[in-house]
């Protein structure tokens, strides 16, 4: 299979060590991935915004450096939901159709397409806390949503759970939003602050040392609002600890 890896733009500005440890563990479970150098941005945060003909150019770029790949592969739940469900800028070819439906992000490509159950190369002691973006969670489905009362399922906590010496921690509230929601967090910021230390807290009280995610968009928002209520709690991205990171 050949993997078009795209790195989302926040990341590459912010996180990239997210990138590179995506990278790492996709070459590690032997895969062929190649990272095209002239990405920009899928678009999102025009459409978010409710500019959706200014992201006509990012899309049409990410649509001709991707649609040769039979799978693009992402560390982030709201950008790939973005790809799958709201690439409406540019005419509908066949190469955005391509695109749109071998889109993937993350733990759904491993868990669902590669079955990944293993990673005898990670060690991670410690107790964490799993994050589930709204993305992911309410539109990706890479778990169970408790408002529904469905039988529970997750698929990053299937995928740490192979990791040695990782414990888990619950919160109160598992599936409550974290408030960032990209330009609500600006339009909305008091309520958005309220709702991430809420989030944090809530971890915190669980007995967390970390929250995991797989999504950096919202453990930056939280990692702010925990910064700034003096929180003793970590952040990291699932990618980093499947590839082995130990921090």
């Amino acid at each position: 299979m050949k993997i078009g890896l795209f790195v989302p733009c926040y990341i590459d500005a912010f996180y990239p060590g997210v990138g590179i440890a995506t990278l790492e563990l996709l070459e590690r479970l032997g895969q062929d991935v190649t990272y095209p150098p002239e990405q920009t941005c899928c678009g999102q945060p025009m459409t978010n915004a409710g500019c959706v003909s200014d992201s006509a150019a990012a899309e049409a770029l990410f649509v001709r450096l991707f649609a040769g790949f039979d799978a693009i592969v992402m560390p982030s739940g709201s950008c790939t939901h973005h790809v799958r469900a709201h690439f409406d800028a540019i005419e509908q070819t066949d190469a955005v159709r391509h695109v749109r439906a071998n889109t993937y992000e993350l733990v759904e490509f491993l868990h669902d397409v590669l079955k990944v159950h293993d990673f005898p190369w990670a060690e991670f002691p410690h107790t964490v806390g799993l994050h589930n973006s709204c993305s992911s969670l309410r539109a990706l489905r890479t778990a169970s949503m408790s408002e529904l009362g469905e039988p529970a399922f997750s698929k990053p906590m299937a995928l740490l759970s192979g990791i040695r010496g990782i414990r888990f921690a619950t919160p109160a509230r598992p599936d409550e939003c974290c408030g960032f929601g990209g330009t609500f967090s600006v339009s909305e910021e008091a309520v958005s602050a309220r709702m991430g230390l809420d989030k944090v807290r809530d971890h915190h009280q669980a007995g967390a040392e970390y929250i995991v995610s797989a999504d950096s968009s919202c453990l930056m928002h939280q990692r702010g609002c925990a910064e700034r209520a003096g929180v003793d709690i970590r952040f990291i991205h699932i990618a980093e600890i499947l590839n082995g990171a130990r921090q």
